[in-house]
């Protein structure tokens, strides 16, 4: 894997630090309306400087291993998304269409889902982080 430079490192980091912090913020219902924008700025910028850091060697595992942490970082933007939609509303138009019903159907599968995504992102993040480590050890 491509080194990071200090600037680069400093940036994934914040970006780490204020999905945390918007997240914490959004679940303990402490101004709702910022901390879901504060995740999706920490969610971009660790996404955006994660994929900076290329694999540059020919191990098959690895290249799928960042494949995967690629999905993971999707699953953190759109997981961020949803985390706006749950305290904008701003997808709730889109079933308007079917009446009474299509506020149920919001709920059934829009709002709070950004919970399952940021999950599976998490999951899939740790996972290919450890991996990763130790493709990189065995490499060696």
């Amino acid at each position: 894997m491509r080194r990071l430079t200090k600037l680069q490192s400093v940036l994934f980091l914040l970006g780490g630090l204020l999905m945390v912090v918007g997240v914490g913020a959004f679940v303990m219902l402490w101004h709702q309306r910022v901390a879901c924008w504060v995740f999706l700025a920490g969610a971009v910028l660790f996404s955006v400087i994660q994929s900076m850091q290329v694999y540059e060697g020919s191990n098959r595992n690895v290249r799928r291993l960042k494949r995967m942490m690629n999905l993971a970082d999707l699953f953190f933007i759109l997981a961020g998304i949803l985390m706006v939609d749950t305290a904008y509303n701003f997808l709730l138009p889109l079933f308007r269409h079917a009446g009474s019903a299509g506020y149920y159907q919001y709920i059934d599968y829009v709002y709070n889902k950004w919970v399952i995504l940021l999950l599976i992102a998490a999951l899939l993040e740790a996972y290919t982080t450890h991996r990763i480590g130790a493709e990189l050890r065995s490499e060696k």
